[in-house]
């Protein structure tokens, strides 16, 4: 291999800026592996933009990226697999170049007949969606709403809700105008929140009783909402907050209909957790993968060269599905 490597840089601008620099070794418990895909995520521009120094960022220079699939290139001290040469995907800070340090944990085995762009795209959707899902008590046979499902995430969450065997997904997004699309990836029901009252359409849609599990990406008064549209004894589980943090919700409808509700942040912060995670949900999901149940949708791809293209596309908000970098 290589003594240096091309990486992307944040922190020197609007944009990551592509610098070669030396390749990294792996330390104990850690893996190298040569990218060769590698995929964007909503964290990727918040963390960009306060790095930005020309709009009042720190300035300070990082590493980008969290999101890779590749072969492994070297092991560190007391790795004993997956082999040199193995096709994996994984999560790791960093994660913009071309050779990558991921904790052993956090790297797994490629499904066949996935190409390396797709795989690129899967870490995140997999464990965030199937680690909520186990979260809230998910079983098949059960019923689950999944908010903001047009998402690069939402979308991986409705179809491994139908995969592992719910009775009815219910999918939201903003306008009807994505609902085909939903609906071909496995949603049973579609409701446009700008053109009906969600609460009111899923209890509609449930004879009145409510969804048994709801994934919720939008927080907000979505997540409010969510609460009178959740049956007795059901679960609230929330991942994202596209449209903000803070929620006023209604005591008497978490407690009435005795409510869980759940908050999962799967960073890098617990590595074992995070390991545990990203593993069983492989695990679960690898017949859904290779049969193709469960795919990404890859909404566009980009170079390192075009990067800052990658990022407009990001900010946009129009991307329908995973960007993605093809590593050099």
């Amino acid at each position: 291999m290589s003594s240096t490597m091309t990486a992307l840089y944040g922190g020197t601008g609007p944009a990551w800026a592509s610098r070669e620099v030396p390749a990294p070794t792996p330390g104990p418990g850690q893996v190298l592996v040569r990218a060769r895909g590698a995929a964007l995520n909503h964290a990727d521009a918040s963390v960009l933009a306060a790095a930005d120094p020309t709009a009042g960022g720190t300035g300070v220079p990082y590493l980008a990226g969290y999101e890779f699939a590749g072969e492994v290139a070297a092991l560190g001290e007391g790795v004993a697999g997956p082999g040199i040469g193995a096709r994996v995907m994984g999560t790791a800070p960093g994660s913009f170049a071309q050779y990558v340090l991921a904790d052993h944990r956090h790297a797994v085995p490629i499904p066949d007949g996935l190409g390396y762009e797709e795989a690129a795209a899967l870490p995140t959707g997999l464990l965030t969606e199937h680690g909520a899902l186990t979260s809230g008590g998910f079983e098949a046979g059960r019923s689950v709403l999944i908010t903001g499902a047009t998402s690069s995430v939402g979308l991986v969450g409705v179809q491994i809700a139908k995969a592992l065997g719910a009775s009815t997904v219910v999918a939201t997004t903003r306008t009807a105008a994505r609902g085909a699309l939903l609906r071909e990836i496995g949603a049973d029901e579609v409701v446009a929140t700008e053109e009906r009252d969600l609460t009111e359409a899923v209890l509609e849609l449930t004879d009145g009783e409510g969804v048994d599990l709801v994934l919720d990406h939008v927080g907000g008064r979505t997540f409010a909402a969510c609460l009178p549209a959740t049956r007795v004894d059901g679960s609230v589980v929330n991942i994202g907050r596209l449209d903000r943090a803070e929620s006023t919700i209604d005591l008497d409808a978490l407690s009435y209909r005795h409510l869980r509700v759940r908050g999962v942040s799967f960073g890098f912060s617990r590595p074992a957790k995070l390991g545990a995670v990203l593993s069983g949900a492989v695990d679960a999901l690898t017949p859904a993968l290779l049969d193709g149940r469960v795919r990404p949708l890859i909404d566009s791809t980009y170079d390192f060269d075009t990067a800052s293209e990658a990022v407009r596309r990001l900010g946009s908000h129009q991307a329908l599905g995973k960007i993605v970098l093809a590593v050099p």
